[in-house]
């Protein structure tokens, strides 16, 4: 416990740093929630492992009242303070939160929300099953099954029948929502994140991808980047002409992730390379529709010429050598520095440093990223980094707690958090303060809005997205704004900083996606994504084992691979080692798996 405190107070330094905000860290040795009813007053309350101070400079008070955006009367019985736990990067805000405040009002639910960044969650859920010291949500990670085999989980089954509960039963389909069932037979979470309503609007990468800082394209005079070659010469390029930034900082042509299960950074771009979707774990061919195949991506010659690659490139002084032994702390100090060229993330990972970049300025110098879908061979025209169509993660997502004493009232605030009004409120705001709404009914929002908008300070006083709550990408229930803002025409491009408005316009972009250039595929096949499944082993099976047993000798071997002196040696090395793995044990149930899935469409 105390080296995982230490790693989250390290992780607080560094985030202070890079938000300019003050935090202090109070109670690490408390793994307490505590639970309570209040008027609309905020009363304090002890979090899980940490506590943030109020900020010095508090958000003007603003007058509800005034907002037309009222459809529904406030909620005129108690507040109930919720407590949800979740294993990301993100941000407490502060108590008092404006838009948090006309939530618990509308809804008689406030949520203090807290985030552990640093911790497996599987371990944290271990210690919080046995103490019995639960919060009223969690989305556990990889320690969703856990919760649920330990009758820790409340099942969503009868609200899902439920009319009442209409919002959250529309988020999948009824084969989506199979695919949530446990063992038991019972549905237990809901994954956020891959709901659209109405029309796709979405013009953001939120996934896996080569990245690259939109000055080094724009140097390059804009060209189409396909394969590692090019990439890495794009980079070195870049590098040598410009071997330190305005602030003297030494530039870092490329870097990797390798710690914890964040390694994905460096271990799954074969998949992608030869044009495959995120099925994480390992690819499904389609070339026999009716029979898809298991195929194991750590094996293919994509998969040898790729660590080659980054063999290569590191002895080439392009690739950071400190990627070995750097935590995620570093990693994202890095790139919020300036310093990195590009690497290999998923976007949702690192994706906080962009306003630790409007801060400093950083935006405008193109420190920014876009993302690259790089491809195996040139000419190799299919890829699917980008997905175009809803990709339900099954394994894990938003749950309620058996700790939780109204389970009606919880459910009730996840379905509401669906409700148009509350929806705008959580990712729109207030009309009139946060947007404007022009003569056709379109929502927009001025320079001086979006510039608060995105504030250090008024995100923690005044903005209260929920984040990991329920939520709608596409378009609203008037079949003309969009869900989110980002995804709004209008506010997209204007929130653009001009080096990457003159990167779109130079490529004649309009959306993030098609920096890819990736397959517009509207459905994947209902087994997708494989990593559903395996995500949820464990060891007390032959194939679970053999899951361990291959990412701990990947862990050992891949960066062993990218400092040998002899490429070729280490790899037959490390083929042998991974043989021992047993690796057909796994691949095979996830063929049985496969076929399963095949079969519910």
């Amino acid at each position: 416990m105390k080296s995982s405190v230490s790693r989250i107070v390290s992780f607080l330094v560094v985030f202070s740093l890079l938000t300019g905000c003050a935090v202090k860290v109070e109670h690490v040795s408390k793994a307490k929630f505590s639970k309570r009813e209040t008027s609309s007053k905020v009363t304090e309350s002890e979090t899980y492992f940490t506590d943030y101070t109020d900020h010095t400079t508090t958000a003007a008070a603003y007058d509800f009242s005034s907002s037309t955006d009222t459809d529904k009367p406030a909620y005129t019985d108690k507040i109930s303070d919720y407590t949800f736990l979740a294993f990301m990067a993100n941000r407490e805000i502060n108590d008092g939160n404006d838009i948090q405040e006309e939530i618990a009002m509308r809804t008689g639910v406030r949520i203090k929300e807290t985030w552990n960044v640093n911790q497996d969650a599987s371990e944290v859920v271990g210690t919080m099953i046995a103490s019995g010291d639960l919060p009223d949500f969690i989305d556990g990670g990889n320690g969703c099954k856990m919760l649920a085999e330990n009758d820790c989980l409340v099942a969503w089954d009868d609200y899902l029948k439920d009319p009442a509960y209409a919002n959250l039963k529309e988020m999948y389909s009824d084969k989506q929502w199979e695919l949530f069932r446990q063992a038991d037979g019972h549905i237990y979470w809901a994954n956020v994140f891959s709901s659209t309503y109405g029309e796709p609007t979405t013009r953001t990468h939120n996934d896996e991808a080569f990245w690259v800082q939109v000055r080094v394209l724009e140097d390059a005079n804009y060209p189409v980047i396909e394969t590692l070659d090019d990439y890495f010469a794009l980079l070195d390029n870049y590098a040598k002409k410009y071997p330190r930034n305005d602030d003297g900082t030494k530039v870092i042509p490329y870097t990797a992730l390798c710690e914890g299960w964040r390694y994905f950074c460096i271990e799954n771009a074969p998949q992608y390379l030869d044009g495959y979707p995120n099925d994480g774990s390992v690819i499904v061919n389609i070339d026999d529709p009716s029979h898809p195949k298991i195929i194991d991506y750590n094996t293919t010659p994509t998969a040898k010429m790729y660590f080659k690659k980054l063999n290569e490139a590191y002895h080439a002084g392009i690739m950071d050598p400190e990627f070995v032994n750097m935590d995620y702390d570093t990693y994202i100090a890095k790139l919020a520095s300036g310093a990195v060229l590009g690497m290999c993330d998923q976007n949702w990972d690192f994706a906080q440093i962009n306003n630790a970049f409007i801060e400093k300025g950083f935006d405008k110098k193109g420190y920014n990223y876009v993302p690259l879908g790089l491809v195996a061979q040139k000419g190799q025209t299919k890829n699917q980094w980008h997905s175009y169509a809803d990709v339900p993660n099954v394994s894990s997502g938003i749950a309620v707690t058996t700790k939780c004493d109204d389970p009606d009232k919880a459910f009730n605030f996840l379905n509401a958090c669906l409700d148009q009004d509350i929806h705008d409120l959580r990712f729109w705001g207030i009309e009139g303060i946060d947007y404007l709404i022009d003569d056709n009914g379109l929502y927009y929002r001025t320079e001086e809005m979006r510039q608060k908008w995105q504030s250090n300070d008024y995100q923690y006083n005044h903005v209260c997205t929920y984040s990991y709550f329920p939520q709608w990408s596409g378009t609203s229930h008037d079949g003309k704004n969009a869900m989110k803002p980002g995804d709004q025409e209008s506010e997209f491009f204007a929130t653009l900083s001009d080096p990457i408005r003159r990167a779109f316009d130079a490529y004649g972009y309009t959306s993030y996606g098609d920096f890819l250039r990736s397959e517009h595929i509207k459905e994947h096949g209902i087994w997708y994504p494989m990593y559903t499944y395996s995500n949820q082993m464990d060891t007390t099976t032959n194939y679970g084992l053999a899951w361990a047993k291959m990412g701990d000798c990947k862990h050992e071997w891949l960066p062993k691979l990218v400092l040998s002196g002899n490429f070729e040696a280490e790899w037959a090395n490390y083929m042998n080692a991974y043989a021992e793995c047993r690796p057909q044990d796994f691949l095979d149930e996830m063929q049985r798996e496969l076929d399963r899935r095949n079969r519910l469409g």
